[in-house]
């Protein structure tokens, strides 16, 4: 996305392509543009449309999850930074499963009773 900015440097007007007005890049998804998008939404549509974006994003995960496990697409196809965000997303995920995961296969294997 391009940019105008105020005299304080504040985002004042967005387009998608530059023009003499707007000539700064500033990726789409930073946090001073989200802001100035949401600028004048009440806040439970803010978090509305950030509870959507996260489940979006589960969905674009199990899709490309999808795509590899019929072949459809392989992971090296993806670009680089692409291939980087899933592996910290799968690494993510890992993390959480396993700190949720309140028996450990070692205590299932245990006869044990506590």
């Amino acid at each position: 996305m391009y940019v105008r900015r105020d005299a304080d440097q504040r985002i004042q007007q967005v387009s998608r392509e530059p023009t003499s007005d707007c000539a700064e890049f500033v990726a789409a998804d930073s946090t001073e543009l989200l802001a100035f998008m949401a600028d004048g939404l009440p806040s439970q549509g803010i978090d509305h449309f950030q509870a959507s974006d996260l489940a979006f994003v589960r969905v674009v995960e199990d899709l490309i999850q999808l795509l590899m496990d019929k072949g459809h697409i392989s992971f090296v196809e993806l670009p680089e930074a692409a291939q980087d965000k899933v592996l910290e997303r799968q690494r993510l995920r890992h993390r959480v499963a396993q700190g949720l995961d309140l028996v450990s296969d070692e205590d299932e294997d245990d006869d044990e009773v506590i």
